[in-house]
């Protein structure tokens, strides 16, 4: 019983980082994306992805991610996902 709780255990936390989610990855592909721009799209994508952030750490990260989607498209750059 032990080795099967062992086993158990081994499990989840090996699970626990490919669940993690990708909104880092999202904030630094709009950074990239936007740079030093300072037009006025650049500015809303910028206060979008700020958004954003707050959501991820709030915990919101479905949230979150729909915020990243709103700040790439005003932006006008297509984001890549974790699948």
């Amino acid at each position: 019983m032990k080795r099967y709780i062992m086993a158990l255990v081994l499990v989840a936390s090996a699970a626990g980082p490919a669940l993690a989610t990708q909104c880092p990855m999202l904030q630094a592909q709009i950074d990239k994306a936007v740079g030093t721009r300072a037009d006025a799209s650049a500015a809303t994508t910028k206060q979008l992805a700020a958004e954003a952030w707050s959501l991820h750490q709030a915990g919101k990260h479905a949230e979150s991610e729909a915020k990243y989607d709103e700040a790439a498209k005003a932006a006008g750059v297509t984001l890549e996902k974790k699948k």
